[in-house]
C-alpha cells in the first residue's frame, strides 16, 4: 500500500520529507492556456524528486459534459492532450471528480445527463485504454455535484461504460457528508481502485473524529491494498504534512491492511 497526498508540485520536497510515496496533482495544471508553457511545467514535474501517480481535478469547471450545449469537439480535444500529458509525467491514474464540469443544469433530465457521463467516459476509455491510464469515477457529495454522490451509483456507471480504464474511487470525506455506508468500500470492492481520505471538517487525518477504525476495517475485509491519498484542506501543509502521513500510517498498518 503506498500513501500519497493531494498538493501543489511545488511542495514535493515538502511531502517527500514528510514520508509521502508519490503525490497526487491536478491535470488542469498541465493543460496551461498556452501549449508553450507546458515545457517548463513537465520539467518542473520531471525535476520534482517525488513522482506523481495519480493525478485529480480532471476537467475545468468551464468545459461542460452535461446539458444542451456540450461541445463535444473541445471536450475530445482536451482529455487527448491532458492524458497524453499524464503519460508524460509518469502518472497511471486520473480522478473523475470535475463537479463543475458534470453537475447536470437545472431542470435538466438526470437520465440524460447520465447517458452523456457515460459517454464521456467512453470517449475517455479511448485514450486511457491505449496508454494505461486507470480513470476513476469520484462520487462527490451534493453540495459538489448533483449527481454520482455514492460509490454504488459510481459503480453502476463504471459497468454501463464496460471499459477496463474505467473504475472507481471511494473518498471518506464525501462519503461522510452523505452518510454513506463505509461498508460500500467492501461490497464494492471489485471496481474501488483509488482512496482519498480527510478528517472533520476536511481537515488533515488525525485532527478530527471520523471513525478512522472502522473506515480501516472495512478496507481490511475488501482487502484493498492500493493507493490511498489525503485530500484535504490544510492549513499549513509543512507544518502537517508528517504529522498526517504518521497518523494515516500508524491506523493502516496497525490493522494489518
Amino acid at each position: 500500500m503506498k500513501l500519497g497526498c493531494c498538493t501543489t508540485i511545488e511542495n514535493a520536497a515538502i511531502a517527500k520529507e514528510a514520508g509521502f510515496d508519490f503525490l497526487e496533482c491536478t491535470v488542469v495544471s498541465l493543460v496551461p492556456e498556452n501549449d508553450d508553457d507546458f515545457p517548463a511545467i513537465l520539467e518542473r514535474y520531471q525535476d520534482s524528486g517525488l513522482r506523481v501517480e495519480a493525478c485529480n481535478i480532471f476537467l475545468p469547471g468551464s468545459l461542460k459534459i452535461t446539458g444542451e450545449h456540450v461541445n463535444i469537439s473541445a471536450v475530445e480535444r482536451y482529455v487527448e492532450k491532458a492524458l497524453l500529458r499524464v503519460k508524460q509525467i509518469g502518472a497511471d491514474t486520473v480522478v473523475f471528480g470535475s463537479g463543475g464540469a458534470r453537475s447536470l443544469p437545472d431542470g435538466f433530465s438526470r437520465e440524460k445527463g447520465e447517458e452523456q457521463i457515460v459517454q464521456f467516459l467512453e470517449r475517455v476509455a479511448n485514450y486511457s485504454d491505449a496508454l494505461g491510464i486507470t480513470i476513476v469515477i469520484e462520487p462527490l457529495n451534493q453540495k459538489e455535484s448533483n449527481i454520482i454522490n455514492s460509490v454504488p451509483e459510481a459503480v453502476r456507471i463504471a459497468k454501463k461504460v464496460n471499459r477496463p480504464s474505467i473504475q472507481v474511487l471511494a473518498d471518506f470525506y464525501h462519503m461522510d457528508e452523505e452518510n454513506e455506508p463505509l461498508e460500500h468500500l467492501a461490497s464494492e470492492k471489485d471496481y474501488i481502485r483509488h482512496i482519498h481520505v480527510a478528517d472533520t471538517g476536511r481537515r488533515a487525518p488525525g485532527t478530527g473524529t471520523y471513525p478512522y477504525g472502522r473506515f480501516v476495517s472495512c478496507l481490511s475485509e475488501a482487502g484493498y491494498n492500493g493507493r490511498i491519498s489525503i485530500e484535504c484542506q490544510w492549513q499549513d501543509f509543512e507544518a502537517e504534512a508528517g504529522a498526517a502521513r504518521q497518523f494515516l500510517s500508524s491506523v493502516l498498518y496497525s490493522r494489518k491492511v
